[in-house]
């Protein structure tokens, strides 16, 4: 068996390397979370966060939101409740209908992630620097842009990848 060439990261198509840098972000801010006493929780949670952060739906919402099977959504929803993010309770309109809400600790994992973010930003701005980076987001943004895919964002609805 031969050995394998060492693969130069500048040589990757702009999709694979995006993904491979948030996945990286990613990894470095559930690192984050976790020294600061947020264990448990995955990339994953983050597409069901995102609905609980301005709003109250239910698990079936939920399922349409994320593309998911109602009972996925069920799924991950409890999840989060056996971790302490998030909490099932009555509707006060309909005692019938259940609503998922974050509970405390689920607000402050929230703000702990969107921290580390800020430090990871702020690590980016060292290396190389506001303008280079901040055309470095702007392009990403287009590109993103061009994909489709800054409404999803806008809206809070970012799916899953398939």
């Amino acid at each position: 068996m031969g050995s394998m060439q060492p693969v130069d990261a500048r040589d990757l198509d702009t999709g694979t390397l995006a993904l491979f840098l948030g996945t990286a972000a990613a990894a470095v801010v559930q690192d984050d979370l976790e020294a600061a006493g947020f264990t448990g929780l995955r990339l994953s949670h983050g597409y069901l966060v995102q609905h609980l952060v301005e709003s109250e739906p239910t698990v079936g919402e939920l399922a349409v939101k994320l593309e998911v099977t109602q009972q996925g959504a069920s799924k991950a929803v409890a999840e989060l409740e056996r971790l302490g993010y998030a909490e099932r309770f009555a509707d006060p309109r309909d005692a019938r209908v259940r609503r998922v809400r974050l509970t405390s600790r689920g607000r402050d994992a929230v703000e702990a992630a969107r921290r580390a973010r800020r430090s990871l930003e702020e690590r980016f701005r060292r290396r190389i620097g506001e303008d280079q980076l901040g055309e470095a987001r702007a392009v990403l943004a287009d590109l993103l842009d061009e994909l489709g895919g800054t409404g999803a964002v806008r809206r809070r609805e970012v799916r899953p990848p398939r």
